[in-house]
Formats: C-alpha cells, sequence, structure tokens
C-alpha cells in the first residue's frame, strides 16, 4: 500500500516534531546504543532497534544487532507503529496480514517476530520506535511489553534532555551576545565621553592625552566587535585583520593594505593581536607617512605581525621596552607578553619607513 494511504492524521506537525529533536543522521551514541542492547538481551532475540520515521525512510539512531542504517519507509512495521499509541505486536509475521507485504518478511531478511513501542512526545507525536526483531515467531508476555515500554520512555527521555540542552546552550548563546553587544555600546559611550571632555575649553595640555584615550577605548571597541563576529575556536587572522583595518582606514584617513598567510590562529589570541594591530596602525598613521602595510606571516613555529608606514623617522636607538617608550609601546609589548612574544622594530627593507613587529609561538 503507497505511503499517502497510511499517514499519521497529524503527519506534517509529527515530521516538525521530527526535525525539532534534530537527531537524523546524527551519529551514534553509546546511552541509545546500550538500551538496545538491554531490550535484546531482554527479550532474547538478535536485534533491537531505535528508529526515526523520516518522510520517506526509516532512519535507524540505535541498531543492534542489524548493520544496516536505514530502509524505506513501507507499511507493515515501524511506519505502521507510530499510527498509534499502544505497542504494536507481530508475533508471527507469515500470518498477519499487517506485515505480509513489508520487504523484510516477504524478501531475503525473513523477518518473522516485531514487536514495538513508539517514542512519544510530550505533545502527542510519535518520532520513530523502539523496537525488537528476531526471524523466529514468538509469543510475547505483558511482563515484556511492560519492559519495551520502560526502555522508550528512557529514549524519550534522553531525547528530551538533548533538546531542553540544545535549548539551553541557544540561549546562552544568545544572552552572550547581548551582553557583547552591551559591553560594546558601553566602550563606544565611553570612548564619547573622553573624546568630548579632549575638546573642553579647560582641559589644557590633557586634551591630548583625553584624546588618546578616547581612541583607544573605541579601539577596544572595534576589536571586540570584529571579534565576536566569529564564533568558531579558530579564526582566520588575516580576514580578521582585513575586517579591522578597513574600519581603521575609514577612521586615519589613510590607505591600509593588509596581507599574508591564511592562518587560522586560536580565538583566544585574536583579541590581543587586533589590539596590537590597531595600536601600531595608529601610531604608524600619527608618526609615519604614506602608505600603511600590515602583513602576517606563519612559519613552521612561528606568526608574526609585522606594521610598516612609509615615513622618514629614524628609529635610531630606539627601544620599545625602555622605560621612556610611550604609552601606545607599553600596551603593545604588554599584549605582545600576552601572547608569549616579542616586539621589534625597525626600518622596511628599502629604508623608506618604520617597521615594528611582533612574532609569537603558533598556537599560542
Amino acid at each position: 500500500m503507497p505511503i499517502a494511504e497510511k499517514l499519521p492524521p497529524n503527519e506534517a506537525d509529527r515530521l516538525a516534531a521530527v526535525r525539532r529533536y534534530d537527531i537524523l543522521d546524527s551519529p551514534p551514541d553509546g546511552a541509545f546504543d546500550r538500551i538496545t542492547a538491554l531490550a535484546a538481551r531482554r527479550f532474547a532475540v538478535p536485534i533491537a532497534i531505535i528508529s526515526i520515521v523520516d518522510e520517506d525512510r526509516i532512519w535507524f539512531k540505535s541498531h543492534h544487532g542489524l548493520p544496516v542504517q536505514q530502509i524505506g519507509r513501507e507499511p507493515g512495521l515501524c511506519a505502521s507503529a507510530i499510527l498509534g499509541n499502544t505497542p504494536y505486536l507481530v508475533e508471527d509475521a507469515k500470518k498477519d496480514p499487517r506485515s505480509l507485504a513489508n520487504p523484510l518478511v516477504a524478501g531475503d531478511f525473513g523477518l518473522r517476530f516485531y514487536a514495538a513501542v513508539p517514542l512519544t512526545t510530550s505533545n502527542g507525536h510519535n518520532l520513530g520506535t523502539l523496537c525488537v526483531i528476531d526471524k523466529e515467531p514468538r509469543l510475547i508476555e505483558n511482563e515484556q511489553i511492560e519492559d519495551l515500554k520502560g526502555l522508550a520512555s528512557i529514549v524519550m527521555d534522553q531525547l528530551e534532555l538533548r533538546l531542553s540542552a540544545r535549548h539551553a546552550v541557544a540561549k546562552a548563546n544568545l544572552m552572550a551576545k547581548e551582553i557583547d553587544h552591551r559591553v560594546m555600546n558601553s566602550l563606544q559611550f565611553v570612548s564619547g565621553l573622553l573624546a568630548m571632555q579632549s575638546r573642553s575649553p579647560n582641559v589644557g595640555e590633557a586634551a591630548e592625552h583625553l584624546e588618546q584615550a578616547a581612541r583607544r577605548v573605541a579601539a577596544v571597541a572595534q576589536v571586540h566587535r570584529h571579534f565576536y563576529a566569529d564564533s568558531a575556536n579558530e579564526i582566520s587572522c588575516v580576514a580578521y585583520l582585513r575586517r579591522l583595518c578597513d574600519e581603521l582606514a575609514a577612521i586615519l584617513d589613510r590607505v591600509i593594505v593588509v596581507e599574508g598567510n591564511e592562518e587560522m590562529v586560536p580565538a583566544t589570541s585574536i583579541q590581543p593581536i587586533g589590539l596590537i594591530a590597531n595600536e601600531l596602525v595608529t601610531n604608524a598613521a600619527k608618526h609615519g607617512a604614506g602608505r600603511i602595510d600590515v602583513a602576517f606571516r606563519a612559519s613552521a613555529d612561528s606568526n608574526r605581525l609585522i606594521v610598516c608606514d612609509e615615513g622618514k623617522g629614524s628609529l635610531d636607538g630606539f627601544d620599545p621596552y625602555a622605560a621612556t617608550a610611550g604609552l601606545g609601546m607599553r600596551v603593545v609589548t604588554t599584549l605582545a607578553r600576552q601572547l608569549q612574544g616579542t616586539l621589534e622594530a625597525g626600518r622596511r627593507a628599502d629604508g623608506h619607513g618604520a617597521c615594528f613587529t611582533v612574532q609569537f609561538p603558533r598556537g599560542g
């Protein structure tokens, strides 16, 4: 009989529930495999299955004693078992008109015994079954049926726990994004206040320091925003630097070119890398000239972040670790140490402009 003639009356809602539990094609799970092994042992049968009935197939979440992951949705067994809310029992499939035409019965497999309990959600949708199978006919006792119902309840408990866990993770991620958004807005607000204070007529010599503080707070906000645009454990450093420097180029009104290896770095390293890049690029815009080049180089055991300008200033005798170094250099050296790296200052290869290089271990 065609599938369309034997569908649950709530089939659309039932399939929506199957999708909501997100179990189809998921990897093997020891918890479910232990349940099918226990069911097979309790019934002394070779095969026990946790099935999920999809639109046109029956997929096996666990298949004890059967090296098959799915079969077609043919009536007579699991496809028919989900039509009701009571155990579906076939003691001898060769004599039961409900299952005679099923390929597992009529074909080479030779199924003779089948007992199933629907896996029913809290709102009444049958996702599939917990079933036991044998190639010999057999009788089934009431106690065995109750045990199968109990095991089916455990299967549903596991599915509900996994669904609740996914909802909790999704809620936590949403809350984290909201917190991140509020943090960024707060940082931008503080930056705006500092910038406003720097323009106050009575701040005198402190104006420049307030303006620098405003830019640094704004930089933290930018780095924070670009960092949380990615949710992976590893992030392409060059792609991240391009996004960050595109924004800096507009703010500083300078041409900034980013190039380098498409190296993935741990997400925990991206924030200090972004803050270092912001500080060095801002420093190049302030003290250098021409185009600003940002490069990220990966070698066998280390990464290098290089920022160069085209200025003519001299770096002779400059030590970024000296006590006399400005606040910007102290920020960069502190962040470099956070990456277990070092900062070096030097000239460009062509002698026209300054280069700052932060070298740190890969995976650091």
